[in-house]
């Protein structure tokens, strides 16, 4: 058990301080008792705990999903450049979030916000096998020959990539799917062959597609059954 003020600041994000005044001004309760003593002992396990009659829903991590978009660094701060954290909602930011993996600068689609550090190792590890699908366009034409290197495993300095999918979607676009993050790893497999990046957009991780109604900028919480499809 932990003191309501503890609870519910780690839960919403306000501070002691302000949690004291909240339960002066009898605006919360506990399996609809008002509260009148902010030191008190809940169980949340057990315990219903309303603030202003909303009851508080419990969450031990926060999965976030976000659809990136150009010009933000993913990293949770960053002195001169936006990140994407700063795409969040405040209500979430008294969380200790971070971006689970990276995509540059310049490539936008899905990526994953949470506080669980498991999670996270699980779906980058390359021992896990979580693949990961991208569109791209390059600024020449796609062969065969780049999607047979990338099948047989390009060699770059840092090693040689697993083998990976690249299915012709157009003279200069295609989508690539792969179970490695190597730094700016699509754009050196194709430097490979000569050709720059011109795009590049996450659309998948595992089995969970982007959703088409989640514009550029926005975020929302994951599903339950949304998240098992990122680790199926």
């Amino acid at each position: 058990m932990e003191r309501i003020d503890k609870v519910i600041s780690n839960q919403v994000g306000y501070s002691r301080k302000e949690v004291k005044e909240l339960v002066k001004k009898k605006r919360v309760k506990v399996d609809g008792v008002i509260v009148t003593n902010s030191d008190i002992k809940v169980d949340t396990s057990i315990n219903k705990i309303f603030i202003d009659d909303e009851e508080l829903i419990f969450k031990k991590y926060v999965y976030l999903m976000l659809n990136k978009p150009k010009g933000y660094i993913s990293a949770t701060e960053d002195r001169s450049l936006p990140t994407v954290l700063d795409l969040i909602d405040e209500k979430y930011l008294h969380r200790n979030l971070f971006p689970a993996g990276r995509l540059d600068k310049d490539t936008t689609g899905l990526m994953i916000i949470t506080d669980d550090g498991d999670f996270a190792h699980n779906i980058l590890s390359p021992k896990k096998h979580v693949k990961k699908s991208y569109e791209v366009v390059i600024d020449k034409k796609i062969t065969n020959e780049m999607v047979l290197g990338f099948r047989d495993g390009i060699k770059l300095i840092d090693g040689e990539c697993k083998s990976s999918e690249l299915e012709i979607t157009g003279e200069y676009s295609g989508i690539v799917t792969l179970t490695e993050g190597r730094y700016h790893q699509i754009k050196r497999m194709f430097g490979c062959f000569g050709a720059e990046v011109v795009e590049l957009n996450r659309i998948s991780m595992g089995n969970f597609y982007l959703p088409e109604d989640l514009e550029l900028g926005e975020f929302r919480e994951f599903t339950e059954e949304e998240l098992k499809k990122v680790v199926e």
